[in-house]
């Protein structure tokens, strides 16, 4: 069971290794793949010019009804995988084409920042 929120992940952080096994973890990114056979997805994300992309497990979402080339945003659990590095095996799957990219990571910097502006006004009190 996922807990209340999950933390918000970008792309590349996925791929950085900072995230844990099985870490409940949001993600978005544009579907560039879809293996029906396999269950997964790939979503893919630009940052300083490269691409970076993120395995999806959908197996727990299906049936699933892709629409290559769409952006999406994904709510689940962090897994290791022979074939890759870090999936995400997901437990919430949404098309959210037209959200403004730019906008949404800087939301997801506002947002971190003001997490850690209020923990550390707790751990002084």
């Amino acid at each position: 069971m996922l807990p209340a929120v999950a933390a918000y992940y970008l792309p590349w952080e996925l791929q950085s290794g900072a995230v844990q096994e099985g870490e409940s973890v949001r993600t978005f990114g544009r579907l560039t793949c879809y293996d029906q056979e396999k269950s997964t997805a790939t979503l893919t994300a630009q940052h300083a010019s490269k691409d970076h992309h993120v395995v999806i497990n959908t197996s727990l979402v299906e049936p699933f009804h892709p629409i290559i080339g769409a952006q999406y945003l994904v709510v689940g659990e962090t897994e290791t995988a022979a074939e890759v590095d870090m999936t995400v095996r997901a437990r919430v799957l949404t098309c959210v084409d037209g959200v403004n990219l730019p906008l949404l990571q800087k939301a997801i910097m506002e947002q971190r920042s003001f997490f850690k502006e209020r923990e550390g006004q707790q751990n002084a009190t």
